[in-house]
This record gives structure tokens, sequence and C-alpha cells, in this order.
């Protein structure tokens, strides 16, 4: 269900001028500014005598934009643009969400955290470093945060499948709050990006002379403890009802302060659970295509680290609510991490992991080798109709491995079409390319990627390959969060964001349709999944604002880029 934003104020109030009004990115227009704001605000001399539209504005950069040598300057150009006339910036992205998205964030966002330090020019959200520590309050407590509703932060451990990228990783949670606004009309005044600035154990950033971040290892252990949970108490004194979203930290991290602080604030991790959802959203789809039950399908996740571990748990769950027993859900599961598939007995796993592991008896006389049992050898022997790729390992899915799933799934006497999903970002740490998988499968894979990839052309026919990017579930997840003032996030409420996308699949009446919907209808899916989202959280009792209040407060929160007329406060 769409829904548009009721009637906003008409003007805007400000006591700014002359440069400190255009140097204010989410007030100025630039050359959009009207003769008579020029003389209110003092502007005349400080602007080009034309007189411009926003339009024009955005046929200008888009112009500019597209002239650029490759997707790192292009990256670098939005970053300027959001940091200059932030209307303009997410009018561009709105109009042209397709092109914009792998630019705003990934792919390209994964060498705009490695060369941060190279292209920071302007202040951007709040670095909250180690050496500071006994500041956190004064610093989030300025008045320039008072209307902060949506908190993204980092530590730059994990950045997508590139490692520890120390200050660099702050890119993250540029990038995701730009996909709050632009694609779930969140206000950016409202939203907060944040980055924990612990050090870095990656050598080449603290020896980079151009390096912003602290040069200092890795503060870990109690005093990184501490240190997370100061700012979580801050945040929650500062604003009661923020939402948090943890993002890339790493895996020893990331599940232990989710399941910590989670009752404390409304919070989430994307990488587990945004991962998890719209993984779920994708495999329901592909269920439609290829005809088989959803309980009949076995799962082969590779890499089972939290966003494999997540996604298996909110897959298992969909197939516990379609009838299948706990036990029963979990035999449909092969878990293989860098020690090949997940055997009961093996070191170091964790009760999470060990509910997914397989007998050692159900395994005997299966091949291993240096790293266990590999996943050609599970491949062979599970025949899966659904494969999954978390890894960060480039190629993992080599051409042995996905032949020998096709030719598994022929020798199930019937035409059962493989899914296989090889989400890792960046690009350059996918699972396999597409064009490879269809090619190995004779064209019959049902192919979805983490990173964008162009159709491929197969048997006289163009074949588009679905980007299940998380940015299907994560904006609207936060605008439902905050228009309920939701206490927590539950499981629930996962899986209804994971449904209500699902819901939006157009193989729901073409077998041949895309997995998932266009990504120029993202404003529309994330309203959706907003409205999903809401809605679970009152039927929990979690949520604050319901019914027609909450629907209204949706509608009140929805911003749209476009230029207002300002008054002198």
């Amino acid at each position: 269900m769409a829904i548009s934003s009721r009637v906003k104020p008409q003007f805007v109030e400000t006591s700014l001028s002359g440069l400190g009004l255009l140097g204010t990115p989410i007030f100025n227009k630039g050359t959009a500014f009207p003769a008579s704001e020029r003389d209110e605000f003092s502007l005349h001399g400080l602007l080009p005598p034309h007189i411009g539209t926003l339009d024009e504005q955005v046929e200008r950069r888009l112009k500019a934009f597209r002239a650029l040598p490759d997707d790192f300057a292009k990256y670098t150009f939005m970053r300027d643009l959001q940091d200059l006339n932030e209307t303009l910036f997410y009018a561009l992205i709105t109009r042209n969400i397709e092109e914009m998205l792998p630019i705003v964030y990934t792919p390209a966002v994964g060498e705009g955290c490695q060369r941060f330090s190279e292209i920071w020019r302007k202040s951007r959200g709040v670095f909250l470093s180690y050496p500071n520590r006994d500041r956190i309050e004064t610093i989030l407590g300025h008045p320039r945060y008072d209307g902060v509703r949506c908190i993204v932060v980092s530590d730059g451990e994990r950045i997508l499948g590139l490692g520890d990228q120390g200050a660099g990783g702050m890119g993250i949670p540029i990038g995701k709050l730009a996909l709050y606004t632009a694609l779930a009309g969140i206000h950016p005044l409202k939203c907060l990006p944040v980055f924990l600035d612990v050090g870095t154990d990656n050598a080449a950033r603290i020896a980079d002379p151009l390096y912003i971040g602290w040069r200092h290892e890795r503060v870990r252990g109690v005093e990184y403890e501490k240190f997370v949970d100061s700012f979580v108490r801050t945040v929650k004194k500062r604003w009661p009802h923020v939402l948090l979203q943890w993002e890339d930290f790493a895996g020893h991290n990331a599940s232990r302060l989710l399941e910590r602080y989670r009752d404390v604030l409304p919070s989430f991790n994307d990488d587990i659970q945004g991962t998890a959802a719209v993984a779920v959203a994708t495999v329901l789809a592909g269920v439609n295509v290829t005809g088989v039950p959803l309980t009949q399908q076995r799962f082969v996740v590779f890499g089972f680290g939290s966003a494999g571990l997540g996604i298996t748990e909110l897959l298992r769950k969909a197939l516990m609510n379609a009838g299948l027993s706990d036990r029963e859900a979990r035999a449909r599961f092969y878990a293989v991490d860098k020690d090949g598939l997940l055997v009961e007995g093996m070191d170091g796993l964790s009760r999470e992991k060990t509910g997914f592991a397989r007998s050692p008896n159900e395994v005997e006389g299966w091949a291993r080798g240096e790293q266990g049992i590999g996943l050609l050898e599970v491949v062979e022997r599970v025949r899966p109709t659904v494969l999954l790729g978390v890894s960060g390992q480039a190629g993992a899915f080599s051409e042995d491995v996905v032949r020998a799933m096709a030719r598994g799934l022929q020798q199930e006497g019937r035409e059962v079409r493989p899914v296989i999903l090889p989400l890792s970002n960046p690009t350059s740490r996918c699972e396999a390319a597409p064009a490879d998988v269809i090619r190995w499968t004779e064209g019959r894979a049902i192919v979805g990627t983490g990173s964008p990839f162009a159709a491929v052309e197969f048997g006289g026919q163009e074949i588009k390959v679905a980007q299940t990017n998380n940015s299907y579930i994560f904006p609207g997840m936060a605008l439902g969060i905050v228009s309920s003032r939701a206490k927590q996030v539950s499981e629930g409420m996962m899986m209804a964001s994971a449904l209500a996308l699902a819901e939006l699949s157009p193989t729901r009446t073409n077998a041949n349709g895309a997995l998932l919907p266009p990504l120029e209808s993202l404003r529309t899916v994330s309203m959706s999944v907003a409205l999903a989202i809401g809605r679970q959280a009152e039927r929990e009792g979690l949520a604050e604002v319901k019914g027609e209040a909450f629907v209204e407060a949706v509608r009140t929160n929805v911003w749209e880029p476009v230029y207002l007329p300002y008054r002198r406060r």
C-alpha cells in the first residue's frame, strides 16, 4: 500500500543568512533562491544572477555525474553534493534510484570506505573516539542534535567483505542513513551517523599519513565494553525512543551487542536481520518460480557468521510457520563455514550454531579435506534446492559446485530449477558472477545477488538478475519503527518485513517475473514494509502509536526533497 505524504508546512523559518545559509546543506538552494529571498537573506553577490529551479539543478548535476570516469569519482561527487545541498542530493537520487543506488551505497561505498580519509572534506555525523570517552555526553548533548530520531552506528571492524577499515567505516552509517531519507522519506535532520573510533588493526590505515582516525590498535575487552555501554546509555538518556541500527561490527561483537541492547532501545543489526529478511523474501519469491513447496526446500548456507546464522534462523521460522516442527525445520539446513560443514562436536561452535550442526553418523563416509567437509561434497550429497552465499569469498560458487547442484536437481526426476543467491558485498567479494551461474546451469538457475549486476543474455533471452539488496528492507523498517514508536524490534517484526516484500514480488502473478520489485519502486516498497512493521508491533504490544494514528504518523514522517519558501526567524 502506498501512502502519499500529507500536506506539510508551506515555508521554512531560519535565522541564517549569507554564507551561513549557503553553507548549511539542508537549507541551501543554490541558484534556486528567488529574488525575494536573495534580498531577505543577503545573498546578492554570493550567487550568479540566474534564478533556476530544482528540475534544472537535477538536470545539470545528472549531466556532470554521468560524465565522470568511474564509480569512485561518482561516489565522491555525490558525497560532495550531499555536503553542499541535501535537497538537490536527495532529489537526484529519488528520480534516478536504479542509477544512483550502487553509487550512494553498495558496491561503490566499499571503495569509499577504503579511501574515506583522502576524500574527507566536511564534517558529517559524529566521531566518538576512545580518547574522548569522557566527553560522549557533552558531544551528543549539543542542541544541533535535538531532532534526531534515527542513529546508525559502526566501529568499522567488518566493512562489507573488506574487513577493518578504521575511521573509513563512517562511510557506512552515512550511506545507510542517506537511504533512510531517499527511500523512506525520513527527514535528514532526524538522522545521525555515528562512528565509534576505538582504533584499527589495519596497519595500512595507521601508516597512511592521510588517515583521519585514531592511530592506535583496536581497544578490546573490558575497555571496549565500557566504551560501547557509555555510548548506549548516553543515547538512551538523550533520546529515549531513538532507533539504533548497529552496522558492520565484527561477528564476535555483532550478535552479542544486539542481544545486550535490543531491550534498552529499539535496535536492529542490518547485517544480521536486514540481510535475513531480504533473503527470506527472495527465497519465497523463488518458491513461486520453482513450484517446490517451502517445506520441501533443502538449503545449503555457505558462510555461517552472523549474517548466515541470521538468514538461517529467519528461514527456520518461516518453515515452522509453514507447518514444520523446529526439529524438522532445522533438518532442512546444511551450514558450511571456514572449517567446512558444521558437524556436532566441532571445536568452537556456539550454542546457536550447534543447533544447525549435522550428526557425525549422518556424514560418516563423506569426503573430508584439510578444512573439513567442503562445499562441493555437501552439494553433491545434499542436492540442495537453494544455495546461499554470505562468505565474502569471491568465486566460492565454482563451476564444479554450480554444475553439481544443477545435476543433482535433474536427478530428482522432475524439472527443478536451482535457486542460487551469492549475496556477499561488494561485487569483488561475490561468490559467483550471475552470467557464469546461468551459463553453468544452461539457463535454469534463479539468481539473486547482493550487489548489482547487469542482465544476462542467454539463449536469445535477457535474464534480469535480482539485486537482493538490504535497501528493500531497512529504510521501511526505520520508518515503521519511528512512526509506531516501537519499544523494541522483535523477530516477528523482521518476519513481517520479509513477508511484506515477498507479497510485492512479481513472481506472485508471473512465474517468469523478477524475484523482487524494480529498484525504482523502492519508495513504495518502503511504505509497505513500514506499515507491516508498525502493525506487527501493535499486534505484539510493542507500539505506542497504533491504528490510524500510526498511519497518519507514517504520512507525517515522509519528507519530500523539494524547495519551500523561506522566512526569516
